[in-house]
């Protein structure tokens, strides 16, 4: 059974925190702490312009110092975006956010935005996996002895 984001969807839900590209760094930040997330996705009105992490804003505050707090999402906001689909299998995930060495992406439906995940989300559904694949292994083989 090949497990796919939407699994992953239907699990935590489609929240999705996002901010404007003209909000401060400060606001960004007080937004992930209290969302109590790791990243939020830039948008204005529904498009996605991109998106900022806690990694980002730590980087932005090495390079910048204290001034960054009061400078615009979108200036330190890194370009691109990599984004996956509801029905992309999740080991296809793991390797997108290897390869682009990223911890969040958001998942887009025929264009639109519809949830997020992040590579927490992906290990703990693996694990999920590996830990019901124990327990069948385990009773297999215990119903053979």
């Amino acid at each position: 059974m090949v497990m796919t984001v939407e699994t992953i969807l239907r699990q935590k839900g489609a929240d999705v925190a996002r901010i404007g590209p003209d909000s401060s760094i400060k606001n960004a930040a007080d937004w992930l702490r209290a969302k109590n997330v790791g990243a939020l996705v830039v948008t204005s009105g529904d498009v996605i312009l991109g998106l900022i992490s806690e990694r980002d804003i730590v980087h932005a505050f090495s390079r910048y110092g204290e001034t960054v707090a009061a400078m615009a999402v979108k200036e330190i906001m890194p370009r691109g975006l990599t984004t996956v689909a509801p029905d992309d299998d999740l080991n296809h995930v793991m390797k997108l956010m290897t390869r682009h060495r990223v911890r969040h992406m958001p998942v887009l439906r025929d264009r639109k935005l519809a949830g997020i995940i992040s590579i927490g989300d992906v290990v703990k559904r693996r694990l999920d996996d590996l830990e019901i694949e124990a327990n069948v292994l385990r009773d297999r083989y215990i119903a053979k002895q």
